[in-house]
């Protein structure tokens, strides 16, 4: 297996396919439901594939005396046990989020051992999202509070340095690690200049590549990796694609992942009789996207697939 920077540099400047899966939601569905999913893209031989981490969520119970409980519930099952099945079926490195939120520090440590001993290389360290019903992310008490802090630790691991140091480990993994950006600036950041200011941390932090947050406007993303050189950052930056399938999404995704649709897309999707006819806009628009950022020369190009293979299918199809 190796490290998504050895994927890109053994590339030698040529784009290679990525994908993004998510777990299933806990006991709806099962592995090989998944795997039978994704198998159809394995024709395209992405070199590796992500997998999410989705935060738990919380509901408030009145109690027999009045009070209010917090119970946990929706955790979805097996972003590890996914790698390891993506790992041993289609030989192909596994690239699992690890998130601040919902982690203590030791629970991470613990994490990262498992995946070492399992052999998986690489990692992409998120702050993650907030909690559900919560609007906004809190730390755990005893984790991390930002991605650049958890990307510290596991560099610390990296090095042989370990939380607790009376404890003796043998070993030193090698992670290869992965952060977030956003080319459309992050919703939590007060303007571009901040966020690239965070950004530039991260990196300093030990980041070996950065995948996007997805966009519609290629010249955000052109204009995104010229502001990160000029800034001092020089690792491989991804672009994150996403194929819009539904004319709802034209309308949701804007909201959820704050982006913006170019004017013309946003009008093709509205004049679409049906989702099919949305579909087909969406495919065309994001295969020429495609092209248009193959030529720039990008190192990859990862899709947000929902773990479904249809719509990436057939824009991969058409540039690859």
């Amino acid at each position: 297996m190796a490290k998504v920077t050895d994927h890109i540099a053994q590339a030698k400047g040529k784009t290679l396919f990525s994908i993004e899966i998510i777990p299933p939601t806990k006991g709806s569905h099962s592995i090989d439901e998944l795997l039978n999913g994704i198998e159809p893209m394995m024709e395209l031989k992405p070199p590796f594939i992500d997998v999410t981490y989705h935060r738990e969520e919380y509901r408030l119970q009145e109690m027999p005396n009045g009070e209010k409980r917090e119970i946990k519930t929706r955790k979805r099952p097996g972003t590890v046990g996914i790698c390891s099945a993506i790992m041993h079926k289609f030989h192909v490195d596994p690239v699992p989020h690890i998130l601040c939120g919902g982690f203590t520090k030791d629970e991470t440590e613990d994490l990262l051992i498992d995946l070492n001993y399992l052999g998986i290389e690489n990692v992409m360290a998120l702050q993650g999202d907030a909690a559900k019903p919560y609007k906004t992310f809190k730390a755990n008490k005893y984790g991390h509070a930002y991605a650049s802090d958890l990307i510290v630790q596991i560099k610390d691991m990296n090095a042989g340095k370990f939380l607790h140091e009376e404890i003796e480990y043998n070993f030193k993994p090698d992670f290869c690690i992965g952060g977030g950006a956003y080319p459309e600036k992050h919703f939590n950041a007060v303007s571009l200049e901040t966020d690239m200011e965070f950004l530039k941390k991260k990196v300093d932090a030990g980041v070996d590549y950065l995948v996007t947050q997805m966009f519609f406007d290629n010249q955000k993303y052109f204009d995104f990796v010229k502001a990160c050189r000029a800034n001092g950052i020089h690792v491989p930056i991804i672009p994150g694609l996403k194929v819009l399938s539904t004319k709802r999404q034209a309308e949701i995704l804007p909201d959820i992942f704050y982006l913006d649709l170019p004017a013309d897309f946003k009008k093709a999707v509205e004049e679409a009789k049906n989702n099919e006819e949305a579909k087909k806009v969406g495919v065309e628009w994001c295969v020429a996207q495609c092209k248009e950022l193959k030529e720039f020369g990008v190192p990859a190009l990862h899709f947000y697939t929902m773990s479904k293979s249809t719509t990436t299918m057939a824009v991969a199809k058409e540039v690859f």
